[in-house]
């Protein structure tokens, strides 16, 4: 256990530190390697890690591939500036418009998607509006938090989902019909305790003429409309793979790459380029680091959880999805949420708890907000804002954390409860 314990620590350490730019992936691998050299895991283990993640994996480079193309062709910036002209230069308005659509671009194109995808679009249009930097800042909080918060509704809408969707076989439909409550609430109580955190560093008036018209930063008016077709018919696709027992990724996957195709066609991006970008670090970082946890499962760590767990199970609805969501929280904050829903998940087999299943989700998807490292798409997202010139520092980050996420937290998983 010790052994297992600090090679984890050490790895998850370097991911979140990357000394001289070494990326996550890579981190993670060597970690992995580690992991099988001193015998904490086997070969048969990375099998069985490999069968749990590849769906997860290649569905995620298939929405951010989708992502990248319909950023590319200025879906993304159309959209964020249609929800500032619509806001008619009222700043809550606009405040409240930035978070619908924060949590529309991560129920489709996951919380990874909206961190990488729709922060650098939102900045750069708020500095064009010529916004203090305390407004800045509680615009960016905000949307990073929704990035998260709003990531429970579709399988494909965070990495967690999948893994968590493929371990128990829970299907693309009934995911949705028992997790559309929680994200409908987690969504509207979100935006109204970051209003109220928020509120002070909101203006009350902002100058919308300063921003161009909308249809003028698309690069393709045509692909532009056929793009909110093809996205309807993808996400139908979904529900008639699930029928069929398809796997996610290769609707995700397979969607993101025929559309990159069209996208070419249309000579509006550049295929080579596109594919080049794609984050496939992400791969090589959930293979290695579930290796290296599995390493924790195999040393008794889940057993031990394991027990904690039964124990609320029996103690009635409320107590089981509470605690349940609580202590994925804490976990996913303080060791990051994508090994915590491997080990969650592991030790949620065989108590043969549905609701459980799914408080563990939105533990992993709300609670790594505590803190800066709590999960990938956060750790993107401060690399993204660092870029832009943006600094937001450990403290300022993990109070706001701490304020916000535990009360949005217990109404959602109260969502469950007695939905």
């Amino acid at each position: 256990m010790i052994l297992a314990s600090l090679l984890f620590l050490t790895t998850l350490l370097f991911v979140i530190w990357q000394p001289r730019g070494l990326q996550i992936g890579t981190t993670a691998v060597i970690g992995a390697i580690v992991a099988l050299l001193i015998g904490v895991v086997n070969f048969d283990d990375v099998l069985i890690v490999t069968d749990i993640v590849w769906d997860a994996t290649l569905a995620f480079i298939g929405i951010i591939i989708l992502s990248m193309v319909l950023d590319e062709i200025g879906f993304f910036e159309w959209c964020a500036i249609y929800m500032a002209k619509l806001s008619r230069g009222n700043g809550h308005l606009m405040f409240v418009y930035a978070l619908i659509l924060g949590s529309f671009v991560s129920a489709l194109f996951a919380n990874d998607g909206a961190a990488l995808i729709l922060t650098p679009i939102l900045l750069a249009k708020m500095r064009i509006l010529k916004l203090n930097a305390k407004t800045i800042v509680a615009f960016l909080l905000a949307g990073g938090f929704i990035s998260d918060s709003a990531s429970l509704p579709f399988v494909f809408s965070n990495l967690t989902n999948i893994v968590t969707a493929n371990y128990f076989g829970i299907g693309f439909a009934e995911y949705l019909s028992n997790m559309i409550v929680p994200y409908v609430v987690s969504v509207i109580v979100s935006i109204i305790v970051l209003w109220i955190v928020l509120r002070k560093d909101i203006p009350k008036q902002v100058d919308i003429t300063l921003l161009k018209n909308p249809d003028s930063v698309l690069k393709n008016k045509i692909l532009f409309r056929f793009s909110w077709v093809f996205l309807a018919v993808l996400l139908a696709g979904y529900f008639v793979g699930d029928k069929y027992y398809l796997p996610v990724s290769l609707f995700a996957l397979g969607g993101g790459l025929l559309f990159l195709f069209i996208a070419t066609l249309a000579k509006t991006v550049q295929a080579k380029e596109i594919i080049k970008n794609a984050p496939w670090q992400v791969v090589w970082f959930s293979i290695g680091l579930y290796i290296v946890v599995y390493g924790l499962k195999n040393a008794g760590l889940t057993d031990y959880l394991a027990l904690v767990l039964q124990n609320l199970s029996v103690q009635g609805d409320f107590v089981a999805i509470v605690g349940t969501g609580f202590i994925a929280a804490i976990l996913s904050a303080f060791m990051n949420n994508m090994p915590t829903i491997m080990i969650m998940d592991i030790s949620l087999e065989n108590i043969g708890s549905e609701a459980m299943i799914y408080a563990n989700i939105i533990g992993c998807n709300l609670g790594p907000k505590m803190t800066p490292f709590g999960s990938l798409a956060t750790l993107l997202w401060l690399h993204v804002l660092s870029q832009k010139g943006v600094k937001i520092s450990f403290w300022q980050y993990s109070k706001f954390g701490l304020i916000v996420t535990p009360p949005i937290l217990l109404v959602v998983l109260l969502s469950l409860v007695y939905m």
